[in-house]
């Protein structure tokens, strides 16, 4: 194996035991990015390299911004699990994993410091724009597995991605108080709610019945999208900010 890096921004290969080949598709378009909720980025490169574990990614970036490559990008690393994006199951054949260095949600989710964000960017762009990955298609990996996953998370700066020409993002709108549909109703709302979700990308059945599937779909998007509030429920500002990523998923693809 080569240990050479595939990106110009990352400082060493360390290699993981833990990839495959991709199996046969479309090929990479999609980038994915998480936390690894460890205390280190060292444990976490332990962790990822260690064969027991059976989980991997492309790129660890650490807290201090060094970035370490595991898996070179022509492989599968094992990173998204159990997951579903725009009626695909195999995320892992289509997507690029990073890891960066959080302590996650279950220590308050620190903020994501500048050096690091800094790295990440560089990173980010590189890669999207070696692999002509779509806006819309750089995702959290709560996004893919909402069911489990609140990876990057709420206090992720996707707008400062965006700003360097990573990813798709809309202002959302405030929070407030009106309650469009919640857990629990049946309703044509509850109906169009989950097919804006599932044009979106998430896998939501268009049942009309706001079910557990759907609240999660919801704090997934609010999460990326709408990070004031994160609760499940679709007020007038989650339903705004709903409709204005899809305009723009709209506009970007046509400009395609």
């Amino acid at each position: 194996m080569s240990l050479k890096t595939d990106s110009p921004f990352a400082d060493i290969f360390v290699p993981s035991p833990n990839f495959e080949p991709r199996k046969a598709g479309p090929g990479i378009d999609l980038l994915l990015l998480h936390y690894t909720a460890t205390e280190t980025s060292t444990e976490a490169l332990q962790w990822l390299t260690n064969s027991t574990s059976k989980v991997s990614s492309h790129y660890l970036i650490g807290e201090n911004g060094g970035v370490v490559q595991m898996v070179h990008e022509k492989d599968r690393a094992w990173h998204a699990g159990d997951s579903f994006w725009d009626g695909e199951t195999d995320i892992n054949s289509r997507s690029i994993g990073i890891e960066i260095q959080n302590l996650g949600h279950d220590h308050d989710l620190p903020e994501y410091p500048d050096t690091q964000m800094t790295a990440i960017v560089r990173l980010c762009l590189d890669i999207v724009s070696r692999h002509t990955i779509p806006p819309h298609r750089v995702l959290a990996h709560s996004d893919v597995a909402p069911h489990r996953k609140r990876d990057p998370g709420e206090h992720f700066d996707w707008a400062r991605l965006y700003r360097a020409g990573i990813g798709l993002w809309v202002a959302p709108s405030a929070p407030g108080d009106e309650i469009i549909c919640q857990t629990g109703e049946t309703s044509d709302a509850v109906r169009e709610i989950q097919s804006c979700l599932s044009r979106v990308g998430y896998k939501v059945n268009q049942t009309g019945t706001y079910d557990m599937e759907t609240e999660q779909a919801v704090a997934a998007f609010q999460r990326h999208f709408r990070p004031q509030r994160v609760d499940g429920i679709v007020d007038s500002s989650t339903r705004e900010t709903l409709d204005r990523f899809l305009s723009a998923v709209t506009n970007t693809i046509n400009l395609t």
